[in-house]
């Protein structure tokens, strides 16, 4: 079994949504497909793809449901975290009903063997130019719910800790934050995130190693549509780790 990691699909499969992605440029020409050809080539149905938000660019859940129904279609088993444009997203109750091969996390954890994966949302980080008191207010909501989940994997003994975020756990200084200062004090092996896009944005994630932690971006743009192994064994051909 394998664990991969990808984020930020922006699909629009409902013929109501209207958000060409090839218009933020050739990255995004023709993803879903390319996507899918590259999952189907790495992922097997024994494997995880943990999917780091930005699902949907539908508003409503109904909006929402054919690119839902798309990811779930693909081989192996979803965790899914919200991203910043994930209006759509309802009570997780009711989108864990909507199939027994996806999960919808939120303040709690996904284990998967001995591994655990937490994860939440996120948010832009203190020294990010124009922070907030409105951005303080959500950045400690989402770390209160980020320590839930890791608080979660311990109770159920995981030995092995990964997070998933939606925004990068870091300001574009890439100084620690609340963020890293808990997945290090948690013991998290490997961090994954998304939400930056285009090269001008890609430096603006810390990726590497920080106290003990693996930093990863997988925004689909970054990593050319080819969902990223984590850890375990990978059955397929693709699924290769981009360099850092």
């Amino acid at each position: 079994m394998a664990i991969y990691a990808i984020g930020d699909p922006h699909l629009s499969f409902d013929e109501r949504i209207e958000k060409p992605m090839d218009v933020f440029g050739k990255e995004w020409e023709n993803h879903a497909d390319r996507l899918k050809e590259n999952w189907e080539r790495a992922v097997t149905e024994d494997d995880l793809v943990i999917v780091c938000g930005d699902i949907s660019w539908g508003l409503r859940e109904e909006e929402a449901m054919a690119d839902i129904l798309w990811l779930d279609a693909l081989p192996g088993r979803e965790v899914v975290i919200k991203g910043n444009h994930d209006l759509w997203w309802t009570s997780v109750s009711r989108l864990n009903a909507i199939s027994e091969r996806m999960t919808f996390l939120q303040n709690t954890v996904f284990t998967w063997g001995d591994v655990g994966i937490c994860g939440t949302r996120g948010w832009i980080c203190p020294g990010t130019e124009g922070f907030a008191a409105h951005d303080e207010k959500i950045y400690r909501r989402e770390l209160l719910r980020l320590e839930m989940s890791l608080q979660e994997a311990k109770k159920a003994g995981c030995g092995t800790l990964i997070a998933a975020l939606h925004y990068p756990p870091t300001n574009n200084k890439l100084q620690p934050s609340g963020f890293t200062e808990l997945l290090a004090a948690y013991g998290v092996r490997t961090c994954v995130y998304g939400h930056l896009h285009g090269p001008d944005a890609y430096h603006s994630g810390f990726k590497g190693t920080l106290n003990g932690v693996t930093y990863k971006l997988v925004s689909l743009d970054y990593v050319g549509a080819v969902p990223q192994l984590i850890c375990g064994t990978p059955a397929g051909e693709a699924g290769s780790e981009r360099g850092e």
